[in-house]
């Protein structure tokens, strides 16, 4: 039978895997055919941002900045599908945890499949005006070989097809999981029980994981599942936090602009008022490698995204806009008709004026402990003996 079928057998996920790998460095897949995957999810920093830029830049003539933050692909395999009333798989199915899963910042993407395809035509990172565009610059890469080597000699004169497989190829390269779920940390080797930790990140894994302190742990799960699989360091829920606006952001410039995540702008389907504000849990492995954080990339360092869990309501001058009266305009960044969607939790909820949920030596701590997290690939070269 001619055509794209006509390959010697089905590509192995061996020969996905390569491919995927290698068009995850191709640059040609971009209108301008300079940015590729990895420009923005740099394999030296963890599949995440390679710099401490609010969000990384792209378009047409590479300059424009995007919207969010951009997020690491590591740790990803085990993201739900998108649901409106999640269950965890524990044994008490009355438990409804809320909205959970997908990918992105809000959720939307149902897929690893589909989550990759968006960059590809999102008019401020690789900026293609269509699938057939993607394709046909594929087709005139040094890649085009390599692709038809895998779907056939024919693949390019089904464009549609060939950008479902282009896109096929970058999921199974997503899930290599020596690439993107090592487990290499000293966390994991410290549970595999072949590693210490030491005093101080005992102390700070104690801090993460109280419900009165940190109360880390409630979203960014540490403990072994009941099956025997290592912790994510996410439970995937979509939560609103009230960060502070981002004036960095060229989007923001209009201040009559707000990103509220899972009810839009960027995600249609879920416009309901208790859904505004609220973003996914991102996993926690490898923060510490980390200069830009949340949904929004407002703080660009580790112990400063800390300190705001610590006093984001006892010390909201320290976060946010002082009023003329003032007042500290709080959750800048989330109309007030919403507000209520804001979790109190621990280490919130504390009174304005009272003294922050966790104290210096705490933060420090816990900073020791994150730091644990940190994948062997991702680790700083040591330099002497």
């Amino acid at each position: 039978m001619a055509g794209i079928y006509a390959v010697s057998s089905i590509p192995d996920n061996h020969q996905l895997t390569q491919l995927g790998r290698q068009l995850f460095f191709e640059t040609t897949l971009s209108a301008n055919g300079k940015q590729s995957c990895a420009s923005c999810h740099s394999p030296d920093h963890a599949y995440g941002p390679p710099d401490g830029k609010s969000a990384q830049l792209g378009g047409l003539d590479g300059k424009q900045m995007g919207n969010r933050a951009v997020p690491s692909l590591r740790y990803l395999q085990t993201v739900p599908p998108f649901s409106e009333h999640f269950r965890d798989n524990d044994g008490n199915d009355s438990e409804d945890a809320g909205p959970t899963g997908g990918f992105t910042w809000d959720g939307r993407a149902a897929s690893l499949h589909e989550q990759a395809s968006i960059p590809l035509l999102a008019s401020n990172e690789m900026a293609n005006a269509s699938a057939d565009q993607v394709v046909k610059q594929l087709e005139g890469s040094a890649s085009a070989n390599a692709f038809m080597a895998v779907f056939g000699k024919d693949i390019f004169q089904h464009p549609a097809q060939a950008f479902d497989k282009l896109v096929l190829a970058l999921e199974v390269f997503q899930q290599n999981p020596a690439d993107f779920y090592p487990y290499s940390s000293k966390y994991d080797d410290w549970l595999r029980g072949k590693a210490e930790l030491s005093r101080q990140e005992m102390r700070g894994l104690q801090v993460f994981n109280n419900p009165d302190k940190g109360n880390c742990a409630a979203c960014h799960l540490s403990e072994r599942q009941a099956d025997g699989a290592f912790p994510a360091f996410s439970d995937f829920g979509l939560i609103a936090l009230g960060v502070p606006r981002n004036r960095q952001l060229e989007i923001n410039r209009n201040t009559a602009f707000h990103d509220m995540g899972l009810c839009g702008p960027v995600r249609q389907d879920m416009q309901k008022a208790e859904y505004c504000g609220l973003f996914r849990t991102p996993s926690l492995r490898n923060v510490a490698t980390r200069k830009v954080f949340f949904h929004n990339g407002v703080f660009h360092d580790l112990r400063k995204a800390v300190e705001f869990y610590a006093s984001r309501d006892t010390q909201p001058e320290k976060w946010y806009p002082v009023a003329s009266n003032g007042q500290p305009v709080m959750f800048d960044d989330l109309p007030t008709v919403y507000h209520g969607n804001i979790n109190r939790d621990a280490p919130f909820s504390g009174k304005k004026g009272a003294s922050p949920a966790l104290n210096a030596q705490e933060i420090n701590d816990l900073l020791a402990f994150l730091g644990t997290l940190t994948d062997a690939d991702a680790r700083p070269a040591r330099s002497g003996p």
